[in-house]
């Protein structure tokens, strides 16, 4: 299993006993957590962020809480950009389980019922900071590309169209009526401001924009 040592684990559970249980578990595998008494104070939390999360992390919520529950607050993250960054793990009694599962099957990244095998549900929480870890990379890379893409000139847009559409310099020319050498030159300053090294590598990069 991969490891992030910079991962940031959120607790979320009105229970004191539960929290450090869980805080003490996830130490056991060199993971730090930090723990909040309710969904509110995790909303507070979340509400001063600037920006998405920058390291690999996942929540761990309870379903139900006094006050707002796990479930509403879940509601929430949905609709936050973001949300995809951020994993989220329902840890429910028996007879939360149904609910538990529509939440999985509209997003959250799985549930673990009470009481819970210690390395399952450890398990678990790695592999989701591995998905949070390649959700961040792939927007990382989206807006590398995107940034790339902004450098381009008008002209060099247009060639890039053509080249990734399949046509040949010397059509490419006729079309934008403009000399094949011209083609050439805008060519080969769009694969080096895109950073590849042809129409195919351009093709898969713009797939990510």
């Amino acid at each position: 299993m991969t490891q992030h040592p910079d991962a940031r684990i959120f607790l979320v559970d009105d229970d004191a006993g539960v929290r450090d249980a869980l805080a003490w578990l996830l130490r056991t595998r060199r993971l730090l957590s930090e723990g909040f008494d309710s969904a509110d104070a995790f909303l507070t939390e979340i509400a001063r962020w600037h920006a998405e999360p920058g390291t690999p992390c996942c929540l761990l919520l309870d379903v139900r809480m006094p006050g707002t529950s796990g479930l509403a607050l879940f509601e929430h993250l949905l609709t936050l950009p973001w949300q995809a960054v951020m994993p989220v793990i329902f840890l429910s009694g028996h007879a939360d389980v149904p609910t538990a599962v529509d939440a999985v099957k509209r997003g959250a990244f799985d549930f673990c019922e009470k009481p819970f095998s210690d390395n399952a549900l450890v398990d678990r929480v790695e592999q989701a900071l591995n998905q949070s870890a390649q959700v961040l990379a792939a927007r990382r890379a989206q807006r590398e590309v995107q940034q790339r893409l902004n450098s381009l000139t008008e002209r060099e847009r247009d060639v890039m169209n053509l080249v990734i559409a399949g046509l040949p310099n010397k059509l490419v020319a006729d079309q934008l009526n403009i000399s094949v050498r011209t083609v050439e030159v805008h060519r080969s300053r769009v694969f080096d401001k895109m950073g590849v090294k042809s129409a195919v590598e351009l093709a898969n990069a713009l797939r990510q924009a």
